[in-house]
């Protein structure tokens, strides 16, 4: 938990909003999110024409179908003459990995592409477009000037066992993340506390969803995201200047978490970045 060079920080806080920029507009970043289409059990059919079950703007009429099977899996069928590849590759059909696995199968014709998500046992499509509006117009990402005194070092306590910590979604599903601790530090002569939780099981990171008395003014209201290091010594680094806006400022199609109760700051943190000006 070293003291840090202003000049080197600064640098540094440069360096991973131009990395954090270079993700969010990449083609397959979350500006490129069009659509995001629920599947029912059983047959699913896809295409820009009326009569199928899913509907896709710059499709072709009939672009497959999809079997939601009994055993959970997703089976994808190509119609004939649709051109939609499968993993970049001309195939007939494929059972189509979800975003529960590292590298979910990609289906993709033109501009478009669409991956298949597991939320709690809800199945869907997340359909991206390279060419959409979002991306093409994106009005940019507004932040506070980089101040390290919203680097927090904050004193690690940590639970045992883990706790958990529920959270609710923007599609109105209770979320549950484990949670190996608290973070508490001071701030302005008052006390606060967060508490980070493991997002997915094996990451080296904790991930923070937090709210503060900027939300929804000078910042996007639903929450901000961050990650933190592991503990070290008692003490977890805190950087807001990373914080930054979730998938939901830039998209209506995406999942988020929505700030808990136990994660809302009593106070302004004026770090990170600001509200997305271009909406959506």
């Amino acid at each position: 938990m070293h003291q840090i060079d202003l000049e080197t920080y600064v640098r540094e806080i440069g360096h991973w909003r131009a990395q954090r920029l270079a993700r969010l507009t990449a083609p397959d970043g979350w500006l490129s999110l069009v659509g995001l289409h629920w599947l029912e059990q059983g047959r699913n059919t896809l295409g820009s024409a009326a009569d199928n079950s899913i509907v896709l703007d710059k499709a072709p009429a009939h672009l497959g179908t999809i079997q939601w099977r009994g055993d959970g899996t997703l089976v994808f069928e190509v119609a004939d003459g649709s051109g939609a590849l499968i993993d970049g590759e001309k195939k007939i059909g494929a059972i189509l990995r979800d975003d529960e696995d590292k590298k979910p199968t990609q289906v993709s014709f033109g501009s478009i592409s669409f991956v298949a998500i597991d939320r709690q046992g809800r199945k869907g499509l997340r359909v991206r477009d390279t060419q959409a509006r979002t991306r093409t117009r994106f009005a940019g990402i507004e932040s506070f000037p980089a101040d390290p005194s919203w680097r927090i070092v904050a004193d690690w306590m940590p639970f045992d066992p883990p706790r958990t910590l529920e959270t609710a979604n923007v599609i109105g599903q209770m979320e549950r993340y484990p949670v190996p601790g608290r973070a508490v530090f001071e701030r302005d002569g008052n006390s606060h506390e967060l508490l980070p939780v493991i997002e997915v099981p094996g990451d080296t990171q904790l991930f923070l969803i937090f709210a503060d008395r900027t939300s929804g003014r000078e910042t996007y209201g639903a929450a901000r995201f961050l990650y933190a290091d592991q503990p070290e010594d008692g003490k977890i680094v805190l950087d807001f200047n990373k914080a930054y806006n979730p998938p939901c400022a830039f998209t209506a199609f995406a999942t988020c978490p929505l700030a808990p109760p136990e994660n809302r700051l009593d106070l302004r943190v004026t770090a990170g970045e600001k509200k997305y000006a271009g909406g959506h």
